[in-house]
């Protein structure tokens, strides 16, 4: 490992199983899977697979909900800006709060919230309340919760297996989430018109109960080095902060996401894209392609992950799959044919997973342990704010420039810029495990 970047060993990890020999044939390609060998892994991995699809359905029945009582999309874009900027304080908090107290009874504590918050969506749906000022409170309340969770679930996961398998364990997370990404819209579809929109809430708070019971059988996840002394507050959300502009690998792997996202996140144009540029298909047909070309991407990249999860230059890795990212964004902004563009999406849907495995693998790796909770907060942060500012930047450039012109645009840059970055701060590229 990179010493200049990397952090010390951490006390009291759970130990995986003895060494093993290396994968031969196929089984290079297929995904690794040896970290849930780990019994406490496996548990923390298990509760995702549910609240990924449960979590899908909420977020299908809230919008769906508000537009039913308002018939308003822009009423649907508020309430998305109501959930989003208290996920945003929460997730920051979140982070330094996970970095001072014992993450196990954190995450009980947030997933008990997010569980009452989906039973009390069930509860104003099953009653008829018809109230969107309910809506975005309860809203507001979950993805708070959710805010103060996500970055103390991932800064948990190296306290649970070995450096060497963070890669595989980060792959095997986001492909369960993409499958979540794809599975749980579809599902949603099919149950509203069968059981209803408040069975899809109540559906979503009964599979948290597992996620409950998971995390309360993981082994205690104490602060290392007496951490626990500190106070969760603004003084140490901006030590945080300090802490990133301080160590190069950390921060370019936080620009390296944030160029990827910003500059060629290309779905506020599918609508239009859907509608003229291959208006030969039929406009939902085509529009539910685009949506999930990229999240099938990435669980067919997390499938055959077995490979690239056993890379020891992570560095490159991400460069090489943010680059990767912005020709495929490219190929699709040129795609007149829609299973072209489909294609190029489903590539980038690859390439996407890949970046994300091995960014979150440096995360995890190049900060201490003290210091986990923050990162993963600001990376939160950052994986939900980024495709929010490129829809404003690609709606921007596709209503001056064409749609197409401004996808393949935003494409390029992001290989420019990438290179760039790469070419200019050669920690990341130095950067190895």
């Amino acid at each position: 490992m990179d010493t200049s970047e990397s952090s010390s060993t951490d006390a009291g990890k759970t130990e995986a199983p003895g060494g093993d020999p290396p994968a031969r044939g196929w089984r290079r390609w297929a995904m690794d899977t040896r970290p849930l060998r780990i019994p406490a892994y496996r548990r923390l991995w298990s509760s995702t697979i549910v609240t990924a699809v449960g979590s899908q359905l909420t977020a299908v029945a809230v919008p769906k909900q508000i537009y039913d009582i308002t018939q308003s999309s822009a009423w649907v874009g508020y309430a998305s800006l109501a959930g989003l900027v208290p996920m945003v304080v929460f997730a920051l908090w979140g982070g330094a709060v996970a970095d001072t107290v014992d993450r196990r009874k954190l995450l009980l504590i947030t997933n008990i919230g997010i569980a009452v918050t989906s039973l009390l969506f069930w509860a104003q749906a099953a009653t008829g309340l018809n109230s969107v000022p309910v809506l975005m409170i309860l809203l507001a309340a979950q993805q708070a919760f959710f805010g103060l969770n996500q970055p103390t679930r991932s800064a948990s996961v190296a306290r649970l297996v070995p450096a060497g398998e963070l890669p595989a364990a980060n792959a095997l997370g986001t492909t369960v989430m993409q499958t979540g990404l794809v599975a749980g819209p579809l599902l949603a579809g099919v149950l509203i018109p069968v059981i209803g929109l408040p069975e899809l809430y109540l559906i979503d708070a009964l599979a948290l109960t597992f996620t409950v019971w998971a995390v309360f059988r993981l082994p205690a996840l104490p602060p290392l080095g007496g951490a626990s002394a500190r106070r969760a507050g603004v003084r140490e959300i901006l030590a945080g902060f300090r802490y990133i502009a301080g160590h190069k690998v950390l921060l370019l792997s936080f620009l390296a996401d944030i160029v990827a996202m910003v500059f060629g996140m290309p779905r506020a144009l599918f609508p239009e894209l859907a509608a003229h540029t291959y208006r030969s298909w039929h406009e939902g047909f085509a529009l539910g392609l685009l949506f999930a070309a990229m999240p099938v991407g990435a669980v067919l990249g997390g499938l055959f992950s077995g490979a690239f999860s056993r890379a020891r230059g992570h560095g490159w890795m991400v460069i090489g799959s943010v680059v990767g990212w912005g020709l495929a964004v490219v190929g699709f902004g040129l795609s007149g044919n829609l299973w072209v563009a489909v294609v190029f999406l489903a590539a980038g849907g690859v390439a996407d997973m890949v970046s994300m495995v091995f960014r979150g693998a440096i995360l995890l790796s190049a900060a201490t342990d003290e210091m986990r909770g923050r990162m993963q907060g600001v990376f939160t942060v950052v994986v939900a704010g980024g495709p929010r500012l490129a829809d404003v930047l690609h709606g921007t450039a596709g209503s001056l420039f064409g749609p197409r012109a401004a996808v393949a645009g935003g494409g390029a840059l992001v290989v420019v810029v990438m290179l760039a970055l790469a070419a200019a701060m050669p920690a990341l590229r130095r950067y190895r495990i």
